[in-house]
C-alpha cells in the first residue's frame, strides 16, 4: 500500500500528465464562446443597432443548444465513446464560431451562435468527465483544481483579449474560436483516455443512470450548479460589462481587464483547492462560496465609482474558485465509469440552463427594478443557493 507521502507525490506529479495538457486545450476552448466577446457587447449594440436586452441574447443563442444536447451528447459519450464525440464537437464550435467574424447581421450572428453552441454543449461536461475517468480520488480532486485553474486562465485572458479586439472592431473576437480546429486534431491523436465498455440494453443503462442520480446530495449539487450558473453569466459575464459602460462610461479594454482580474482571482484560488479541502468540509467551503457571491453582487449594486468595482468583482472570483471545483469533485465521486458521462452530463444541462436563464433573468429584473435592483435580486439567489446546500449536501 502507498504511504502518504507517495500519495502526495502522486497527485503532485498530476499536473505534469500529457492527458490533462490535451484536456486543459478543450477545457479554454469551453469557456472561450462567451468570455472574449462579452467585452464587444457595448459595441456590437451600438454598430448593429440593438438594445441592451438584445445583445444578451448572443449568450442565450449560444447556451440554449446545450440544455437539450449535452445529455444526449453524454449517453453517447458513454455508449460510443468519449472521443467520437469530442473531436467532431470541437470543429463545429471552431467552424461556426469562427465564422461568427464574417456576419455583418444580427440575425446571422444569431444562428452562427446557435450552431456554434451546438458544439459547445460537449466541450464543458466531456473535459470534467474524461478527466473522472483518468483519475481517481485525491489525484482526481487535484487534476480538477488545476482544470478549474486553466479555466479561470482563459476567463481572465480573454476578456482582455477580447476588449482589446473589439477596439479595432467589434467582430475581431468572434475569430478566436478558430483555436478549436487545431485542438481537435490533437484530442483525435494525442489524448489516451480510457474509454467507457458500455454492453447494457438501454434500459438496464438507463435504470442505472436514474439509481445513481436518485440522490438528494446530488440533487443538491446539481441545483447549485444552475444557480452558480445564473449569477455567473447574468450579473457578472453578460451584464457587469453594461452595467460598467452605462454607469461610468467605461472603454472595453477597461471592462475586459475587471473581467480579467475576477478570473485571475479564480485562478489563484483554484490552484490552492487542495490545501483547503483538507482543512475544511467541502459543504462548508461551497457554503462560504455563495455567501460571497451574495457579497460580491451587493457590493456592485451599491459601488460608487469604477474603481471600487475591482473587489467586489475580484471577491467573486474567489468564490468561483472555491465553489466550481468542488462541486465537480463530489459530482465525479458519485458516478460511476459506465455511465459518468450521462450522469455529468445532466449537471451540464444544468449549467446550461443556468447560462441561458442569466441573461434573460437579468433583462428581466433590470428592466423592472433598474441595474441596482437587479444586482440586489442576483444576490438573493446566491443566498438561495446557500440555503440549498445547506439543506440538501451532506
Amino acid at each position: 500500500m502507498a504511504t502518504e507521502t507517495e500519495r502526495d507525490e502522486g497527485v503532485r506529479r498530476v499536473y505534469k500528465d500529457h492527458n490533462l495538457h490535451v484536456l486543459w486545450g478543450v477545457t479554454l476552448m469551453a469557456v472561450l464562446g462567451t468570455s472574449s466577446v462579452t467585452p464587444a457587447f457595448p459595441t456590437i449594440v451600438r454598430e448593429l443597432g440593438i438594445s441592451s436586452g438584445q445583445v444578451g441574447l448572443l449568450i442565450t443563442f449560444f447556451t440554449l443548444p446545450g440544455i437539450v444536447m449535452t445529455p444526449l451528447l453524454g449517453i453517447l459519450s458513454d455508449r460510443y465513446g468519449r472521443k467520437k464525440i469530442l473531436v467532431p464537437a470541437l470543429l463545429l464550435f471552431g467552424l461556426a464560431g469562427g465564422a461568427c467574424a464574417f456576419a455583418r447581421n444580427f440575425d446571422v450572428l444569431l444562428a452562427l451562435r446557435f450552431f456554434q453552441g451546438m458544439g459547445a454543449a460537449a466541450l464543458g461536461t466531456l473535459n470534467v468527465t474524461v478527466i473522472g475517468d483518468i483519475y481517481d480520488g485525491r489525484e482526481r480532486s487535484n487534476a480538477l483544481g488545476y482544470n478549474s485553474s486553466v479555466l479561470s486562465v482563459g476567463t481572465a485572458s480573454y476578456p482582455a483579449i477580447g476588449g482589446l479586439l473589439a477596439t479595432f472592431g467589434w467582430f475581431y473576437p468572434f475569430a478566436l474560436p478558430f483555436a478549436a480546429i487545431p485542438i481537435a486534431l490533437v484530442v483525435m491523436f494525442s489524448l489516451h483516455n480510457p474509454e467507457p465498455r458500455n454492453d447494457d440494453r438501454l434500459r438496464d443503462y438507463f435504470g442505472s443512470v436514474w439509481e445513481n442520480l436518485h440522490d438528494r446530495e446530488v440533487f443538491g449539487l446539481i441545483g447549485a450548479s444552475l444557480l452558480t450558473f445564473i449569477v455567473l453569466f447574468g450579473p457578472q459575464i453578460s451584464y457587469l460589462p453594461i452595467l460598467m459602460n452605462a454607469r461610468f462610461d467605461a472603454p472595453s479594454y477597461v471592462i475586459g481587464a475587471v473581467l480579467s482580474g475576477a478570473s485571475l482571482t479564480t485562478a489563484l484560488t483554484s490552484t490552492q483547492l487542495g490545501r483547503l479541502t483538507g482543512r475544511f468540509s467541502e459543504k462548508g467551503l461551497l457554503k462560504t462560496a455563495f455567501v460571497l457571491y451574495a457579497i460580491a453582487l451587493i457590493a456592485v449594486a451599491l459601488a460608487p465609482s469604477l474603481p471600487l468595482l475591482v473587489f467586489p468583482a475580484a471577491l467573486f472570483g474567489v468564490a468561483q474558485g472555491i465553489n466550481l471545483p468542488n462541486v465537480f469533485s463530489l459530482l465525479n465521486a458519485h458516478a460511476p465509469t459506465e455511465n459518468r458521462g450521462a450522469f455529468m452530463a445532466a449537471n451540464g444541462m444544468s449549467l446550461r440552463a443556468g447560462q441561458t436563464i442569466g441573461p434573460l433573468f437579468m433583462a428581466s429584473a433590470a428592466g423592472t427594478l433598474g441595474l441596482t435592483g437587479a444586482y440586489l435580486a442576483a444576490a438573493g439567489l446566491a443566498l438561495f443557493a446557500f440555503l440549498l446546500v445547506l439543506a440538501l449536501v451532506r
